[in-house]
C-alpha cells in the first residue's frame, strides 16, 4: 500500500504492507528521524508526540493510513539549530530537560497548544499538556512554556491598530 503525505515541508511517498502500521514506526524506521520517540505504545505518555495538519496526536497509536495527503511535522521540522521554534528557544534558554527522552513530545504538544492559545495560563497549560517526564522537569516546563509564548508574541507580525 502507497501513501503519501507531507513531512517536514518535503513530500514523501512510503510503500508499506500495512496501512494500520503506527505512524510513529513509519517516521523512525522507514523516514530514520529519530527524534520522535517510542514511551509506552498506548498514547499516554506523549513522547511520540508529532503534529499531523497541525494538531498533535500520539503517533504511536495513529495509523499511518491516516496521514495520507496530510501535513506531518515532526521534531526535526519544527526549527533549525540556527532558527529554532520559540518553544525550542524557550527550552534552551529554562535548561529545562534532564534526560531528555520525553523532551521532543513536550516541544511538539506545547508548540501546538500555542498555535491554539498563544498565552496560556498555567491551569491552561495543565488542562493541554498531559504528556508524561520520569525526570519531572515541569516547574521549569511550564515556565518555558510562559517563555516560549512571549518569544512567540515577540516574533509575530504585529498589525496596526
Amino acid at each position: 500500500m502507497k501513501i503519501a503525505f507531507t513531512i517536514n515541508g518535503q513530500a514523501q511517498s512510503v510503500d508499506i504492507a500495512d496501512g494500520n502500521t503506527p505512524l510513529l514506526w513509519v517516521v523512525r524506521d522507514i523516514l530514520h528521524l529519530k527524534g520522535t520517540k517510542y514511551g509506552c505504545g498506548k498514547a499516554a505518555c506523549g513522547a511520540c508526540t508529532l503534529h499531523v495538519d497541525g494538531e498533535a496526536i500520539r503517533s504511536c497509536s495513529y495509523a499511518v493510513k491516516f496521514a495520507a495527503g496530510k501535513d506531518v511535522t515532526t521534531i526535526e521540522g519544527l526549527g533549525t539549530r540556527e532558527n529554532p521554534h520559540p518553544v525550542q528557544q524557550a527550552w534552551m534558554e529554562y535548561v529545562v530537560p534532564q534526560c531528555g527522552y520525553c523532551q521532543p513530545g513536550f516541544i511538539m504538544a506545547t508548540a501546538a497548544l500555542l498555535e491554539k492559545n498563544p498565552n496560556p495560563t498555567d491551569e491552561d497549560i495543565d488542562n493541554n499538556i498531559v504528556n508524561v517526564c520520569r525526570c519531572a522537569t515541569y516547574v521549569r516546563m511550564r515556565k518555558a512554556i510562559h517563555r516560549a509564548a512571549e518569544l512567540k508574541q515577540s516574533t509575530s507580525p504585529t498589525t496596526n491598530q
